[in-house]
Protein backbone atom coordinates (compact mmCIF):
# COMPACT_ATOMS: atom_id res chain seq x y z
CA UNK A 1 0.00 0.00 0.00
CA UNK A 2 0.89 3.50 -0.91
CA UNK A 3 1.78 5.43 2.51
CA UNK A 4 2.86 8.90 0.60
CA UNK A 5 2.65 9.50 -3.12
CA UNK A 6 4.12 13.06 -4.77
CA UNK A 7 2.97 13.62 -8.29
CA UNK A 8 4.46 16.47 -10.05
CA UNK A 9 5.34 18.48 -7.14
CA UNK A 10 6.80 21.85 -6.92
CA UNK A 11 7.31 24.49 -4.70
CA UNK A 12 8.23 28.58 -4.51
CA UNK A 13 8.93 30.39 -1.49
CA UNK A 14 6.73 33.49 -1.48
CA UNK A 15 9.60 35.49 -1.03
CA UNK A 16 12.36 34.65 -3.28
CA UNK A 17 12.46 34.00 -7.04
CA UNK A 18 13.78 30.84 -7.39
CA UNK A 19 11.74 27.65 -7.25
CA UNK A 20 12.85 25.17 -4.08
CA UNK A 21 11.23 22.08 -5.55
CA UNK A 22 10.94 21.34 -9.40
CA UNK A 23 8.80 18.38 -10.33
CA UNK A 24 8.86 15.85 -7.37
CA UNK A 25 7.69 12.42 -8.18
CA UNK A 26 8.08 9.29 -5.43
CA UNK A 27 5.95 6.96 -3.79
CA UNK A 28 6.96 5.59 -0.31
CA UNK A 29 4.99 2.47 0.68
CA UNK A 30 3.69 1.75 3.83
CA UNK A 31 6.31 0.40 6.45
CA UNK A 32 9.19 1.46 4.10
CA UNK A 33 12.48 3.32 5.43
CA UNK A 34 13.51 6.38 3.42
CA UNK A 35 16.73 8.39 3.67
CA UNK A 36 16.53 11.09 1.66
CA UNK A 37 19.91 13.15 1.11
CA UNK A 38 21.57 15.77 -0.81
CA UNK A 39 23.81 18.99 -0.51
CA UNK A 40 22.83 22.24 1.46
CA UNK A 41 19.96 24.23 0.31
CA UNK A 42 18.89 21.09 -2.56
CA UNK A 43 15.05 21.43 -0.91
CA UNK A 44 15.50 18.35 1.55
CA UNK A 45 13.39 20.08 4.27
CA UNK A 46 10.98 21.75 2.07
CA UNK A 47 10.25 18.45 0.79
CA UNK A 48 9.95 16.81 3.83
CA UNK A 49 7.80 19.91 5.72
CA UNK A 50 5.27 19.82 2.65
CA UNK A 51 4.44 16.46 3.60
CA UNK A 52 2.95 17.48 7.04
CA UNK A 53 0.85 20.54 6.41
CA UNK A 54 0.86 21.75 9.49
CA UNK A 55 4.64 22.37 8.96
CA UNK A 56 4.54 23.63 4.91
CA UNK A 57 6.19 26.83 4.36
CA UNK A 58 4.96 29.86 3.15
CA UNK A 59 4.61 29.90 -0.67
CA UNK A 60 3.35 28.37 -3.81
CA UNK A 61 2.58 24.78 -4.86
CA UNK A 62 2.15 22.91 -7.61
CA UNK A 63 1.10 19.19 -8.19
CA UNK A 64 -0.11 16.89 -5.45
CA UNK A 65 1.10 14.99 -2.44
CA UNK A 66 -1.09 12.24 -1.03
CA UNK A 67 -0.99 10.20 1.73
CA UNK A 68 -2.88 7.15 1.99
CA UNK A 69 -4.45 7.91 -1.72
CA UNK A 70 -6.14 11.49 -0.08
CA UNK A 71 -4.54 14.76 -1.06
CA UNK A 72 -2.96 15.83 2.84
CA UNK A 73 -3.67 18.94 1.87
CA UNK A 74 -7.87 17.91 2.16
CA UNK A 75 -7.15 16.12 4.79
CA UNK A 76 -9.12 17.33 8.56
CA UNK A 77 -5.95 19.00 11.20
CA UNK A 78 -6.99 16.38 13.31
CA UNK A 79 -5.76 13.68 11.25
CA UNK A 80 -2.78 14.91 9.36
CA UNK A 81 -1.58 16.35 12.85
CA UNK A 82 -2.20 12.99 14.79
CA UNK A 83 -1.22 10.31 11.78
CA UNK A 84 1.93 12.15 10.27
CA UNK A 85 4.72 12.81 13.01
CA UNK A 86 7.71 15.01 12.28
CA UNK A 87 11.10 15.46 14.73
CA UNK A 88 13.10 18.58 14.10
CA UNK A 89 16.51 19.26 13.88
CA UNK A 90 16.91 21.24 17.20
CA UNK A 91 15.92 18.87 20.42
CA UNK A 92 14.11 22.01 22.13
CA UNK A 93 12.38 23.62 19.21
CA UNK A 94 9.78 21.37 19.78
CA UNK A 95 9.21 21.34 23.26
CA UNK A 96 6.43 22.58 25.23
CA UNK A 97 5.99 22.15 28.12
CA UNK A 98 7.97 22.22 31.74
CA UNK A 99 8.22 18.47 32.62
CA UNK A 100 8.25 15.27 30.87
CA UNK A 101 5.40 13.84 31.69
CA UNK A 102 3.57 16.52 30.65
CA UNK A 103 5.42 17.05 27.58
CA UNK A 104 3.97 13.30 26.95
CA UNK A 105 0.60 14.04 27.71
CA UNK A 106 0.04 17.69 25.45
CA UNK A 107 -0.43 16.30 21.90
CA UNK A 108 -3.37 14.48 23.37
CA UNK A 109 -4.59 16.67 25.30
CA UNK A 110 -4.96 18.77 22.87
CA UNK A 111 -7.05 16.08 20.63
CA UNK A 112 -9.27 15.85 23.50
CA UNK A 113 -8.33 12.21 24.27
CA UNK A 114 -9.40 10.84 27.56
CA UNK A 115 -7.79 11.12 30.67
CA UNK A 116 -7.71 7.49 31.60
CA UNK A 117 -6.46 6.66 28.08
CA UNK A 118 -4.10 9.39 28.18
CA UNK A 119 -2.19 8.00 31.17
CA UNK A 120 -2.11 4.21 29.58
CA UNK A 121 -0.73 5.62 26.58
CA UNK A 122 2.25 7.37 28.34
CA UNK A 123 2.76 4.65 30.72
CA UNK A 124 3.37 2.50 27.63
CA UNK A 125 5.21 4.57 25.68
CA UNK A 126 7.84 5.80 28.68
CA UNK A 127 8.52 2.08 29.30
CA UNK A 128 9.28 1.44 25.78
CA UNK A 129 11.93 4.15 25.34
CA UNK A 130 13.26 3.73 29.03
CA UNK A 131 11.84 7.53 29.60
CA UNK A 132 10.20 6.13 33.24
CA UNK A 133 13.51 6.87 35.25
CA UNK A 134 13.39 10.56 34.49
CA UNK A 135 9.47 10.58 33.82
CA UNK A 136 9.50 13.50 36.59
CA UNK A 137 12.14 15.49 35.71
CA UNK A 138 12.28 18.74 34.20
CA UNK A 139 12.73 18.98 30.17
CA UNK A 140 14.91 21.93 30.76
CA UNK A 141 17.32 19.39 32.81
CA UNK A 142 17.25 16.71 29.85
CA UNK A 143 20.48 16.15 27.68
CA UNK A 144 20.32 16.84 23.96
CA UNK A 145 19.37 13.29 23.64
CA UNK A 146 17.08 12.77 26.04
CA UNK A 147 15.00 15.67 24.53
CA UNK A 148 15.08 14.16 20.94
CA UNK A 149 14.12 10.81 22.48
CA UNK A 150 11.01 12.95 24.43
CA UNK A 151 10.38 14.11 21.05
CA UNK A 152 10.11 10.77 19.30
CA UNK A 153 7.98 9.39 22.00
CA UNK A 154 5.72 12.36 22.11
CA UNK A 155 5.16 11.76 18.39
CA UNK A 156 4.82 7.90 18.77
CA UNK A 157 1.90 8.79 21.33
CA UNK A 158 -0.08 9.98 18.58
CA UNK A 159 -0.23 6.80 16.58
CA UNK A 160 1.19 7.92 13.71
CA UNK A 161 1.53 6.03 10.62
CA UNK A 162 3.94 8.12 8.92
CA UNK A 163 7.37 9.61 11.30
CA UNK A 164 9.28 12.37 9.11
CA UNK A 165 12.28 13.35 10.83
CA UNK A 166 14.45 16.12 9.65
CA UNK A 167 18.38 16.21 10.91
CA UNK A 168 17.19 14.67 14.09
CA UNK A 169 20.84 13.75 15.29
CA UNK A 170 22.58 16.95 14.17
CA UNK A 171 23.33 18.17 17.90
CA UNK A 172 23.76 15.03 19.62
CA UNK A 173 26.89 13.26 20.50
CA UNK A 174 27.62 10.36 18.66
CA UNK A 175 26.67 7.86 20.87
CA UNK A 176 22.93 9.69 21.83
CA UNK A 177 23.30 9.55 17.96
CA UNK A 178 23.60 6.10 17.25
CA UNK A 179 21.16 5.23 20.62
CA UNK A 180 18.59 7.90 19.39
CA UNK A 181 18.80 6.09 15.34
CA UNK A 182 18.45 3.01 16.83
CA UNK A 183 15.68 3.54 18.37
CA UNK A 184 13.96 4.92 15.15
CA UNK A 185 14.85 1.38 13.41
CA UNK A 186 13.47 -0.13 15.88
CA UNK A 187 9.69 1.41 15.61
CA UNK A 188 9.93 1.18 11.96
CA UNK A 189 11.01 -2.77 12.70
CA UNK A 190 8.70 -3.65 15.54
CA UNK A 191 5.30 -1.32 14.79
CA UNK A 192 5.43 -0.85 10.92
CA UNK A 193 5.71 2.51 11.42
CA UNK A 194 7.09 4.56 7.86
CA UNK A 195 10.14 6.50 8.32
CA UNK A 196 11.48 9.30 5.86
CA UNK A 197 14.63 10.41 7.31
CA UNK A 198 17.03 13.21 6.29
CA UNK A 199 20.31 13.46 7.65
CA UNK A 200 23.97 14.57 6.45
CA UNK A 201 25.70 12.29 8.41
CA UNK A 202 24.80 8.98 6.62
CA UNK A 203 27.42 6.20 8.90
CA UNK A 204 24.61 4.86 11.17
CA UNK A 205 21.36 5.43 9.27
CA UNK A 206 22.01 4.66 5.62
CA UNK A 207 22.29 0.58 6.27
CA UNK A 208 18.47 0.73 7.54
CA UNK A 209 17.06 2.43 4.33
CA UNK A 210 14.77 0.25 2.13
CA UNK A 211 15.49 3.06 -0.26
CA UNK A 212 17.48 5.87 -0.82
CA UNK A 213 16.41 9.20 -1.79
CA UNK A 214 19.19 11.52 -3.57
CA UNK A 215 18.10 15.37 -4.38
CA UNK A 216 20.26 18.39 -6.08
CA UNK A 217 19.51 21.56 -6.48
CA UNK A 218 15.87 21.23 -5.78
CA UNK A 219 14.92 17.67 -7.43
CA UNK A 220 15.10 14.00 -7.34
CA UNK A 221 18.31 13.06 -8.96
CA UNK A 222 18.37 8.88 -8.25
CA UNK A 223 15.82 6.89 -5.81
CA UNK A 224 17.19 3.81 -5.47
CA UNK A 225 18.23 1.18 -3.14
CA UNK A 226 21.01 1.79 -0.98
CA UNK A 227 23.73 -0.60 -2.38
CA UNK A 228 22.36 0.11 -5.61
CA UNK A 229 23.04 4.05 -4.88
CA UNK A 230 26.65 3.77 -3.60
CA UNK A 231 27.34 1.99 -6.21
CA UNK A 232 26.43 4.85 -8.70
CA UNK A 233 27.93 7.32 -6.57
CA UNK A 234 31.31 5.43 -6.97
CA UNK A 235 31.22 4.55 -10.12
CA UNK A 236 29.76 7.89 -11.60
CA UNK A 237 32.49 10.32 -9.31
CA UNK A 238 29.40 11.97 -7.99
CA UNK A 239 31.93 13.99 -5.41
CA UNK A 240 29.61 15.68 -2.87
CA UNK A 241 27.49 12.78 -2.18
CA UNK A 242 29.97 10.42 -2.84
CA UNK A 243 32.03 11.95 0.08
CA UNK A 244 28.85 11.82 2.82
CA UNK A 245 28.03 8.11 2.06
CA UNK A 246 29.34 5.92 5.03
CA UNK A 247 32.90 5.15 5.63
CA UNK A 248 32.33 1.31 4.37
CA UNK A 249 30.87 1.97 1.29
CA UNK A 250 33.44 5.13 0.35
CA UNK A 251 36.38 2.68 1.03
CA UNK A 252 34.85 -0.29 -0.69
CA UNK A 253 34.42 2.42 -3.61
CA UNK A 254 37.87 3.10 -3.39
CA UNK A 255 38.32 0.19 -5.31
CA UNK A 256 35.13 -1.38 -6.38
CA UNK A 257 36.25 -4.88 -5.52
CA UNK A 258 33.58 -7.57 -4.17
CA UNK A 259 29.87 -6.64 -2.24
CA UNK A 260 29.65 -2.92 -1.44
CA UNK A 261 29.23 -2.94 2.55
CA UNK A 262 27.24 -0.71 4.19
CA UNK A 263 27.48 -1.08 7.96
CA UNK A 264 30.58 -1.44 10.31
CA UNK A 265 29.75 -5.26 10.65
CA UNK A 266 29.71 -5.86 6.99
CA UNK A 267 32.76 -3.71 6.13
CA UNK A 268 34.85 -5.20 9.01
CA UNK A 269 34.02 -8.83 7.05
CA UNK A 270 34.85 -7.01 3.45
CA UNK A 271 37.95 -5.32 4.76
CA UNK A 272 38.91 -8.79 6.16
CA UNK A 273 38.63 -10.39 2.70
CA UNK A 274 40.83 -7.39 1.12
CA UNK A 275 43.52 -7.73 3.16
CA UNK A 276 43.71 -11.46 3.46
CA UNK A 277 47.10 -12.84 3.76
CA UNK A 278 48.68 -9.31 3.01
CA UNK A 279 49.35 -8.41 6.43
CA UNK A 280 49.67 -4.64 5.87
CA UNK A 281 51.90 -2.94 8.58
CA UNK A 282 49.96 -0.10 10.95
CA UNK A 283 50.95 3.26 10.49
CA UNK A 284 53.45 4.30 13.37
CA UNK A 285 51.87 7.05 15.67
CA UNK A 286 54.12 9.76 15.97
CA UNK A 287 55.32 11.96 18.73
CA UNK A 288 52.46 15.20 19.23
CA UNK A 289 54.62 18.13 19.54
CA UNK A 290 52.37 21.29 20.15
CA UNK A 291 53.33 24.46 19.83
CA UNK A 292 55.01 26.53 22.89
CA UNK A 293 52.55 29.77 23.03
CA UNK A 294 49.18 29.17 25.02
CA UNK A 295 46.61 31.42 23.64
CA UNK A 296 44.25 29.96 26.03
CA UNK A 297 45.22 29.05 29.45
CA UNK A 298 42.97 27.56 32.07
CA UNK A 299 43.36 26.39 35.61
CA UNK A 300 41.92 24.59 38.27
CA UNK A 301 38.84 26.13 36.88
CA UNK A 302 35.43 25.55 38.63
CA UNK A 303 31.26 26.90 37.66
CA UNK A 304 28.25 26.94 39.14
CA UNK A 305 24.90 27.88 38.00
CA UNK A 306 23.65 28.93 41.23
CA UNK A 307 24.87 28.58 45.02
CA UNK A 308 24.29 24.91 46.12
CA UNK A 309 23.63 23.50 42.42
CA UNK A 310 26.56 20.70 41.26
CA UNK A 311 29.45 22.19 39.81
CA UNK A 312 29.70 22.30 35.97
CA UNK A 313 32.95 22.63 35.76
CA UNK A 314 35.42 20.74 38.12
CA UNK A 315 39.03 21.48 38.36
CA UNK A 316 39.24 22.20 34.77
CA UNK A 317 42.17 22.59 33.37
CA UNK A 318 43.89 22.65 29.38
CA UNK A 319 45.41 24.81 27.21
CA UNK A 320 45.05 25.82 23.56
CA UNK A 321 48.28 26.73 21.45
CA UNK A 322 49.03 29.55 19.11
CA UNK A 323 48.33 28.13 15.90
CA UNK A 324 45.76 24.93 16.52
CA UNK A 325 43.04 24.01 15.81
CA UNK A 326 41.79 21.98 19.34
CA UNK A 327 38.82 20.05 19.30
CA UNK A 328 36.58 19.43 22.01
CA UNK A 329 34.36 16.21 21.88
CA UNK A 330 32.30 14.51 24.39
CA UNK A 331 28.67 14.04 25.23
CA UNK A 332 25.31 15.95 25.93
CA UNK A 333 25.13 18.16 28.80
CA UNK A 334 28.43 17.48 29.53
CA UNK A 335 29.58 21.14 29.70
CA UNK A 336 31.13 21.67 26.80
CA UNK A 337 28.74 25.07 25.86
CA UNK A 338 29.53 26.34 29.73
CA UNK A 339 33.22 25.70 28.95
CA UNK A 340 32.75 28.33 25.76
CA UNK A 341 30.93 31.07 27.34
CA UNK A 342 33.19 31.07 30.20
CA UNK A 343 36.35 31.38 28.13
CA UNK A 344 34.54 34.03 25.97
CA UNK A 345 33.57 36.35 29.56
CA UNK A 346 29.53 35.30 28.90
CA UNK A 347 29.60 33.76 32.25
CA UNK A 348 31.76 34.03 35.48
CA UNK A 349 33.68 31.24 36.59
CA UNK A 350 34.05 30.73 40.75
CA UNK A 351 37.11 29.25 41.19
CA UNK A 352 40.57 29.01 39.17
CA UNK A 353 42.52 30.85 36.31
CA UNK A 354 41.73 31.98 32.94
CA UNK A 355 44.28 33.36 30.88
CA UNK A 356 43.70 34.43 27.44
CA UNK A 357 47.60 35.64 25.46
CA UNK A 358 48.94 35.84 28.65
CA UNK A 359 46.06 38.22 30.27
CA UNK A 360 43.86 37.10 32.97
CA UNK A 361 40.21 36.41 31.93
CA UNK A 362 38.84 39.42 34.43
CA UNK A 363 41.62 41.98 33.60
CA UNK A 364 39.94 41.83 29.94
CA UNK A 365 37.53 45.40 30.33
CA UNK A 366 34.35 46.70 28.18
CA UNK A 367 34.56 44.93 24.24
CA UNK A 368 38.70 44.98 25.01
CA UNK A 369 38.52 40.97 24.82
CA UNK A 370 36.88 41.00 21.11
CA UNK A 371 38.40 44.14 19.45
CA UNK A 372 40.67 42.10 16.82
CA UNK A 373 40.88 39.50 19.14
CA UNK A 374 38.01 36.73 20.31
CA UNK A 375 35.25 36.30 18.29
CA UNK A 376 32.27 33.26 19.37
CA UNK A 377 30.36 31.25 16.60
CA UNK A 378 27.74 30.29 18.91
CA UNK A 379 25.19 26.99 19.25
CA UNK A 380 22.06 28.70 18.20
CA UNK A 381 23.51 30.59 14.94
CA UNK A 382 20.80 32.06 13.68
CA UNK A 383 20.73 34.42 16.63
CA UNK A 384 23.84 36.38 15.03
CA UNK A 385 21.02 37.63 12.39
CA UNK A 386 18.98 40.52 12.93
CA UNK A 387 18.15 42.21 9.09
CA UNK A 388 15.64 40.78 6.53
CA UNK A 389 18.67 40.13 4.17
CA UNK A 390 22.09 38.43 4.73
CA UNK A 391 23.92 41.10 2.96
CA UNK A 392 23.14 43.74 5.14
CA UNK A 393 24.16 41.22 8.45
CA UNK A 394 27.56 40.90 6.91
CA UNK A 395 27.40 44.77 6.51
CA UNK A 396 26.70 45.77 9.81
CA UNK A 397 30.23 44.25 10.82
CA UNK A 398 31.34 47.72 9.50
CA UNK A 399 28.33 49.83 10.84
CA UNK A 400 30.89 51.50 13.16
CA UNK A 401 34.14 52.14 10.93
CA UNK A 402 35.27 54.64 8.80
CA UNK A 403 35.31 52.54 6.00
CA UNK A 404 33.48 53.28 1.95
CA UNK A 405 31.12 51.82 0.77
CA UNK A 406 32.94 49.97 -1.94
CA UNK A 407 35.36 48.28 0.04
CA UNK A 408 32.76 47.04 2.51
CA UNK A 409 30.86 45.40 -0.41
CA UNK A 410 34.34 44.16 -1.62
CA UNK A 411 34.72 42.51 1.59
CA UNK A 412 31.29 41.04 2.25
CA UNK A 413 31.58 39.80 -1.23
CA UNK A 414 35.14 38.18 -0.91
CA UNK A 415 34.18 36.29 2.49
CA UNK A 416 30.38 35.15 0.85
CA UNK A 417 32.41 33.66 -1.87
CA UNK A 418 35.36 31.98 0.24
CA UNK A 419 32.01 30.13 2.23
CA UNK A 420 30.48 29.37 -0.80
CA UNK A 421 27.03 31.60 -0.04
CA UNK A 422 27.37 34.75 -2.49
CA UNK A 423 24.09 33.08 -4.15
CA UNK A 424 22.31 33.73 -0.70
CA UNK A 425 23.15 37.48 0.07
CA UNK A 426 19.62 38.79 -0.71
CA UNK A 427 17.95 36.16 0.65
CA UNK A 428 16.41 36.26 4.61
CA UNK A 429 18.96 35.01 6.89
CA UNK A 430 15.68 32.55 8.37
CA UNK A 431 14.80 31.39 5.07
CA UNK A 432 18.42 29.33 4.74
CA UNK A 433 18.89 25.59 5.45
CA UNK A 434 20.38 24.71 8.72
CA UNK A 435 24.11 23.67 6.53
CA UNK A 436 23.62 27.37 5.03
CA UNK A 437 23.34 29.35 7.97
CA UNK A 438 25.97 28.00 9.70
CA UNK A 439 28.42 29.13 6.78
CA UNK A 440 26.22 32.36 6.70
CA UNK A 441 27.50 32.56 10.61
CA UNK A 442 31.25 31.94 10.30
CA UNK A 443 31.41 34.35 7.15
CA UNK A 444 29.79 37.24 9.47
CA UNK A 445 32.37 36.33 12.36
CA UNK A 446 35.28 36.05 9.93
CA UNK A 447 34.51 39.58 9.23
CA UNK A 448 35.73 40.40 12.09
CA UNK A 449 38.88 39.01 11.41
CA UNK A 450 39.66 37.57 14.87
CA UNK A 451 42.66 36.10 16.46
CA UNK A 452 40.69 33.54 18.88
CA UNK A 453 37.91 31.83 17.17
CA UNK A 454 35.11 30.06 19.77
CA UNK A 455 33.25 27.63 17.65
CA UNK A 456 30.32 25.55 19.11
CA UNK A 457 28.99 23.07 16.65
CA UNK A 458 30.34 24.76 13.36
CA UNK A 459 29.73 21.57 10.97
CA UNK A 460 26.23 21.10 12.12
CA UNK A 461 23.77 20.96 9.19
CA UNK A 462 26.71 21.07 6.54
CA UNK A 463 26.97 18.82 3.44
CA UNK A 464 29.81 16.71 2.92
CA UNK A 465 31.54 19.36 0.61
CA UNK A 466 30.56 22.14 2.80
CA UNK A 467 32.47 20.43 5.55
CA UNK A 468 35.52 20.29 3.24
CA UNK A 469 35.30 23.86 2.30
CA UNK A 470 35.26 24.82 6.07
CA UNK A 471 37.97 22.63 6.67
CA UNK A 472 40.28 24.44 4.67
CA UNK A 473 39.51 27.59 5.87
CA UNK A 474 39.95 26.74 9.59
CA UNK A 475 43.30 25.56 8.66
CA UNK A 476 44.12 28.52 6.13
CA UNK A 477 43.42 30.65 9.30
CA UNK A 478 45.13 28.25 11.55
CA UNK A 479 48.72 28.48 9.38
CA UNK A 480 48.40 32.61 9.01
CA UNK A 481 48.39 32.45 13.04
CA UNK A 482 44.77 32.23 14.37
CA UNK A 483 43.85 30.31 17.26
CA UNK A 484 40.88 27.92 17.10
CA UNK A 485 38.69 26.24 20.03
CA UNK A 486 35.86 23.97 18.36
CA UNK A 487 33.29 22.07 20.64
CA UNK A 488 32.12 19.34 18.12
CA UNK A 489 30.05 16.38 17.95
CA UNK A 490 31.75 15.62 14.66
CA UNK A 491 34.09 12.91 14.96
CA UNK A 492 35.16 12.80 11.24
CA UNK A 493 35.61 16.13 10.72
CA UNK A 494 37.74 16.34 14.16
CA UNK A 495 39.67 13.31 13.15
CA UNK A 496 40.94 15.08 9.89
CA UNK A 497 41.30 18.49 10.96
CA UNK A 498 42.24 19.20 13.92
CA UNK A 499 46.00 19.55 15.43
CA UNK A 500 45.08 18.75 19.28
CA UNK A 501 41.60 16.51 20.43
CA UNK A 502 40.15 15.84 23.91
CA UNK A 503 37.45 14.49 25.86
CA UNK A 504 35.05 16.62 28.14
CA UNK A 505 33.28 14.57 30.79
CA UNK A 506 31.64 15.67 34.06
CA UNK A 507 32.92 18.92 33.50
CA UNK A 508 36.72 18.34 32.84
CA UNK A 509 39.11 16.84 30.58
CA UNK A 510 39.70 13.30 30.91
CA UNK A 511 42.01 12.60 27.64
CA UNK A 512 43.72 14.62 25.49
CA UNK A 513 45.89 14.33 22.59
CA UNK A 514 46.88 14.48 18.83
CA UNK A 515 44.11 12.93 16.62
CA UNK A 516 45.86 9.62 15.71
CA UNK A 517 46.63 9.22 19.39
CA UNK A 518 43.66 10.09 20.63
CA UNK A 519 40.93 8.10 18.10
CA UNK A 520 43.23 5.11 17.48
CA UNK A 521 42.96 4.54 21.48
CA UNK A 522 39.51 5.05 22.13
CA UNK A 523 36.82 2.20 21.61
CA UNK A 524 33.68 4.70 21.13
CA UNK A 525 34.43 8.04 20.90
CA UNK A 526 36.50 6.95 17.72
CA UNK A 527 35.89 7.34 13.64
CA UNK A 528 34.08 4.39 11.39
CA UNK A 529 37.15 4.29 9.60
CA UNK A 530 39.28 2.97 12.76
CA UNK A 531 36.46 0.58 14.16
CA UNK A 532 36.46 -0.64 10.93
CA UNK A 533 39.65 -1.27 10.48
CA UNK A 534 41.43 -1.78 13.96
CA UNK A 535 41.02 -5.70 13.90
CA UNK A 536 43.15 -5.86 11.60
CA UNK A 537 45.41 -2.85 11.26
CA UNK A 538 46.22 -0.01 13.89
CA UNK A 539 46.02 4.19 14.01
CA UNK A 540 43.79 4.18 10.82
CA UNK A 541 41.83 7.03 12.13
CA UNK A 542 39.63 9.07 8.39
CA UNK A 543 38.77 7.34 5.60
CA UNK A 544 40.92 8.96 3.42
CA UNK A 545 43.62 6.80 5.32
CA UNK A 546 41.44 3.80 4.66
CA UNK A 547 40.80 4.61 1.22
CA UNK A 548 44.65 4.63 0.15
CA UNK A 549 44.96 1.55 2.15
CA UNK A 550 42.58 -0.06 0.39
CA UNK A 551 43.87 0.72 -2.96
CA UNK A 552 47.45 -0.54 -1.62
CA UNK A 553 46.16 -3.74 -1.29
CA UNK A 554 44.79 -4.73 -4.48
Amino acid sequence: MEAVKVTDFSFDYAIGNETALHDINFTVNEGEFIVVCGPSGCGKSTLLKSIKPQLKPFGTTRGKIEFYGEDVYSLPDEKTAGEIGFVMQNPDAQIVTDKVWHELAFGLENLGVETPIIRSRVAEMANYFGIHNWFRKKTAELSGGQKQLLNLASVMLMQPKLIILDEPSSQLDPIAAREFLENVRKINLELGTTIIITEHNLEEVYGYADKVLLMEKGRIKKYLPPQEMAQYLAENEHEGMYKALPTPARMYGSVLKGECPLSIVEGRTWFGQLVDEKQPESPVLAEHERPSEKVIDINEVWFQYEKGADPVLRDLSFSVRKGEICSVLGGNGAGKTTMLSVVSQKRKYNLGSIKISGKELSKYKGTELFEHNMAVLPQNSQSLFVFETLRRDLEEIFAEKKISKAEIEEKVLAVARRMEIDSLLDRHPYDLSGGEMQKAALAKILLLEPKLLLLDEPTKGMDALSKENMGRILQELAKSGATILMVTHDIEFCAKYSDHCMLFFDGYIVSEGSPKKFFSENSFYTTAASRMTRHLVRNIITCEEGEQLCRSLL
